[in-house]
């Protein structure tokens, strides 16, 4: 009987044996593709590091600090052809078996590859420069995004000085390609370009913002170093740097923005209606076609109007007109100078602060300031804006106002974009996706317009959530600022896909906002250059919104508000797609939690 037993168990274990063999090979299999994975991750981002320094700059990451992109046609060429490569490495690798982040890892790097890819032969590398973003500001703006710490910093940014004219031309020549290829923006655009890089290049060399760096030295800086330092400054920027500005300014002038097109939608572009259909694809990470954002748009209008009505109403007046008139009567509504701007949004952004534990369960570690934008900036800048900090605190996050024309700004909107450019807006959700170590680098620090942007604006209405906007004036200005994209998403589409002229768009702004003047005509001016981006505010709102109620319907009392968000926050950012298949799955594992609770 034992025997038999013996035999039997023997047999059991060499039948098991392949099983078992199988089963260790596959888990080996499983580390090896793993592995792979995530090397290439980090291959890939390396390459991104490298091929774009400044991005690497930006981050704090100051291996490359003496040195610039390479903007050429042929760097265009060479990295499509790298991003051929890494997205058929990455398609290559077996992700059965992975955990949810890892997969999903693969399927955001596959998809960002694949999008470069699939827009290669849009070409819009041919038209790089507008007057809301280009080289030419890029450059300038570089320099609040480095740290200074030491004499190779000072040093390394001397080095990228003297790469400037080889950038500036090899934007020119991408420009060129634009114009044979009849890829253009419009004329009365490209003079304010060319005044951007005239003011930039004939700026003395102390008062240029390539100076900024010398007016305050660590105390770790000789005073020799000092000296020498001042002067090879001075000396690159009046002998290399503004003639490379002053050269693009004239060529901008007058050989590219003569040539500029003449109607204002992407539709007067080459293949111009499937162009704008892409644009807003990316832009909303969504299907929607461009009616079905005009529609969506022209409901949000229509609600909000009714929402700024009742506070209208409520402050004794019978019609919106008039209500509005009196608001650009009121001086009470206008800052009283640059410095009560900007005491205004530090206020507003202090008391948040202090409220976030209400609102969230994971609290951003960096500090974030508040500083006016430089004096060049001040005549195509927005209100206000954000710029990321380091990962590692070495800068902090910066809400940048426009004090320019101070006196003339009403304050009405100075809440509600406090909360969206600093918190709980951008620096929330940047510095948090910056401090989730879990997740690679490219989602660290990516992001798409939709749901940064999204976010952003929901997190304006926060504000109301939590018990501000305590004045009414403040609360219409928090419409103001929502009726703003909602707005977008009608005069965006119905320039480039409706065939709007530039007028239609500003007498639609009129009908529907107490928007100033000078605001409503940057803004238009922007939606001509940047056609598309705008699109993505309000329908990553709307989504946001939508998927909070989805969650408070279906849990009910489980509903827990900073949970929700922690969900919102807890990935970096995320197409609306798989956004609301994070939260539907939180709504599935809370659901089954409080049942068995």
């Amino acid at each position: 009987m034992r025997i038999r037993n013996f035999f039997l168990l023997f047999a059991i274990i060499l039948l098991a044996a392949p099983a078992l063999q199988a089963a260790e090979l596959s888990a080996a299999n499983l580390d090896t593709r793993r592995k792979a994975l995530s090397d290439l991750l980090q291959e890939q981002w390396e390459y991104s590091l490298r091929t774009n320094p400044e991005l690497a700059s930006a981050i704090g990451d100051k291996r490359y600090n003496d040195r610039l992109s390479d903007l050429s046609p042929a760097a265009v060429q060479r990295d499509l052809l790298e991003t051929r490569r890494f997205l058929g490495r990455f398609r290559a690798i077996d992700t059965r078996g992975f955990s949810d982040t890892e997969t999903l890892n693969a399927r955001l790097m596959i998809d960002d590859l694949s999008h470069e890819l699939e827009d290669a032969h849009l070409r819009n590398w041919e038209m790089p420069v507008n007057q809301m973003t280009g080289t030419h500001l890029r450059l300038a703006n570089m320099v609040g995004n480095l740290s200074f710490d030491t004499v190779k910093d000072y040093d390394d940014f001397l080095a990228r000085m003297r790469l400037f004219p080889s950038q500036l031309d090899n934007v020119a020549a991408r420009m060129r390609l634009g114009m044979k290829d009849h890829l253009m923006p419009p004329r009365f655009l490209l003079g304010k370009v060319a005044d951007q890089a005239e003011r930039i290049g004939r700026a003395q060399p102390d008062a240029s913002p390539f100076a900024r760096p010398l007016a305050k030295f660590p105390d770790s800086i000789s005073q020799a170093d000092r000296e020498r330092l001042r002067q090879q400054y001075a000396s690159t920027i009046a002998e290399i740097v503004n003639p490379a500005y002053l050269k693009f300014a004239q060529f901008v002038r007058t050989d590219y923005a003569p040539r500029g097109r003449t109607d204002v939608g992407l539709w007067s572009l080459p293949d111009g209606e499937a162009r704008y259909a892409n644009r807003a694809k990316r832009s909303t990470t969504t299907n929607l076609t461009p009616e079905e954002i005009h529609q969506i748009g022209l409901r949000e209008v229509a609600r909000i109007d009714g929402e700024m009505l009742e506070i209208a109403r409520g402050l004794g007046f019978n019609d919106i007109v008039s209500f509005r008139k009196s608001l650009e009567a009121n001086p009470a509504l206008k800052a009283r100078s640059r410095q009560d701007l900007l005491d205004l949004y530090r206020m507003h952004i202090d008391e948040m602060w202090a409220e976030l534990p209400k609102l969230f369960g994971r609290l951003p570690k960096a500090r974030l300031v508040v500083e006016p934008v430089e004096a060049y900036r001040e005549a195509t800048d927005a209100s206000a804006s954000y710029e990321s900090g380091t990962p590692d605190g070495s800068r902090p996050g910066r809400v940048m106002v426009n004090t320019g024309d101070a006196t003339s700004r009403k304050i009405i909107t100075v809440e509600s974009t406090s909360y969206h450019e600093g918190v709980p807006g951008h620096h929330m959700q940047i510095a948090i996706a910056q401090e989730l170590t879990d997740l690679p680098p490219f989602r660290q620090h990516g992001g798409n317009t939709a749901y940064v942007e999204g976010w952003a604006l929901y997190a304006e209405r926060l504000g109301k959530d939590i018990g501000f906007y305590k004045d009414p004036y403040s609360n219409y200005g928090r419409l103001q600022d929502e009726m703003l994209r909602a707005i977008r998403l009608v005069v965006d589409t119905g320039l480039h896909y409706k065939r709007w002229n530039r007028e239609q768009v500003v007498q639609f702004f009129h009908d529907h906002s107490a928007t100033d003047e000078v605001e409503v005509q940057s803004e238009t001016d922007r939606y001509i250059a940047w056609p598309g981006q705008a699109l993505g505010y309000k329908i990553g709102q709307l989504q946001i919104l939508d998927l909070r109620e989805r969650a408070r319907r279906e849990l009910g009392s489980a509903f827990d508000i900073r949970a929700f968000h922690d969900q919102i926050l807890g990935a970096g950012s995320l197409p609306m797609e798989v956004l609301v298949q994070r939260i539907d799955d939180w709504i599935a594992r809370t659901k089954k939690a409080a049942s068995q609770g």
